[in-house]
């Protein structure tokens, strides 16, 4: 018997039964990089990419003996977190999270439409726990005006302010996402360690594309997974998530999600009917 030893990476999220998002493509990603998807399911929801009808957290209960029941048999070389529900689901991350691991923490606390889907409570315990753990932070605009305090984010300047603020939380690194930026021509991401920053660009389409946040988190947990340092992880990822984008599964309804395997691991077409 031959044994086949592939880098595990875990994906901490709520399920989207659409697939183009949460969990789902965080798997699919993996997938796409050769990684052994591992998963905790934080909330279940049930939406496709114009709206969801319903969302169920799990109990801290549950997402604490998920984590640590993975943790007795797999060796996990890097975490990534997206939606986590609630304050009660955080702290049981954060009690049960094993430390000396990358972790990617894609804050997932505002919806597509601008509604902020967790409490007071949950963000002091995301900024005050969580984020000093994260080996990077991957808020877009909205997300960074909140968890941050500044607002309104308009300018690369704007971005620097806040990502510094993510490094006085303790994180190792902030990657700020300028897709929410609209007047820009290119989408702009920028990198920022205590170290160095680093601009990223890549091509804006004209096209929503429903978990295309999640996919790029999940990229970077792929390239760290693979042992790669983070600026060479952001750029490997940036790739990635371009591609997925550039290459989007097209819907009938005219949604769009990210496309993992656009590099071919997958024949047929990109449309789903």
């Amino acid at each position: 018997m031959i044994s086949h030893v592939l880098p595990a990476a875990c994906t901490i999220a709520g399920s989207d039964s659409s697939g183009g998002a949460g969990l789902q493509i965080d798997l699919k990603t993996f997938a796409a990089y050769g990684i052994y998807g591992l998963s905790v399911v934080t909330a279940v929801t049930a939406q496709n990419t114009r709206k969801v009808t319903g969302a169920w957290v799990q109990s801290a209960d549950s997402v604490s003996a998920q984590i640590t029941t993975l943790c007795e048999e797999f060796s996990v070389s890097a975490w990534k977190t997206g939606m986590l529900g609630d304050a009660a689901v955080i702290g049981a991350v954060i009690d049960s999270l094993p430390a000396g691991v990358p972790l990617v923490l894609d804050p997932v606390i505002v919806s597509t439409s601008g509604h902020r889907l967790i409490t007071e409570e949950a963000l002091r315990l995301l900024t005050d726990g969580l984020i000093p753990r994260a080996t990077v932070v991957t808020p877009n605009i909205p997300e960074a005006e909140i968890l941050s305090g500044i607002s309104p984010i308009r300018s690369l300047d704007d971005m620097q302010e806040a990502g510094s603020v993510f490094l006085s939380y303790g994180a190792d690194a902030v990657v700020m996402k300028g897709g929410h930026r609209g007047n820009d021509k290119k989408a702009v991401d920028l990198l920022i360690t205590h170290d160095l920053e680093i601009t990223y660009e890549a091509p804006r389409y004209p096209y929503e594309v429903h978990g295309s946040g999640c996919c790029f988190a999940s990229a970077i947990a792929s390239e760290l997974s693979l042992g790669r340092d983070l600026p060479m992880a952001l750029s490997g990822a940036k790739q990635f998530i371009d591609g997925a984008i550039r290459e989007a599964i097209h819907l009938p309804s005219g949604g769009a999600v990210p496309n993992p395997f656009w590099r071919g691991a997958v024949p047929g077409d990109k449309s789903i009917h």
